[in-house]
């Protein structure tokens, strides 16, 4: 059973700094692509950062770039998002999820955790 976990949400003031994790089982780590989504309210669900299974380099959505960093470690079969700068518009639930860039398709979900910046 495919399992994605995340923690590391939780309230933070604007321009503070946070860094969600992802741990996965149940599913060979390397061969997958790894992102991160968010969903605010009464908004859809938006992509903010993967990372490729190998080499490659990692992509970003427009809000996200030069605040957010992914990375992953294939050992501990993590993935993490640092996020800094942080703004009250980066409040969100934040989703992990496994998948095939090249295909453009999330074949697993997390449950989300929260991420709330006061202004």
């Amino acid at each position: 059973q495919v399992q994605l976990v995340e923690s590391g949400g939780g309230l933070v003031q604007a321009g503070g700094s946070l860094r969600l994790s992802c741990g996965a089982s149940g599913l060979t780590f390397r061969v997958y692509t790894m992102g991160w989504f968010r969903q605010a309210p009464g908004k859809e669900r938006e992509f903010v950062a993967s990372i490729p299974r190998s080499d490659g380099s990692a992509e970003y959505s427009e809000s996200a770039k030069g605040r957010f960093t992914i990375s992953r470690d294939g050992g501990k079969n993590t993935v993490d998002l640092q996020m800094n700068s942080l703004k009250p518009e980066d409040t969100a639930v934040y989703y992990c999820a496994a998948g095939s860039i090249a295909t453009r398709t999330w074949f697993y979900w997390g449950q989300g955790t929260q991420v709330t910046v006061s202004s």
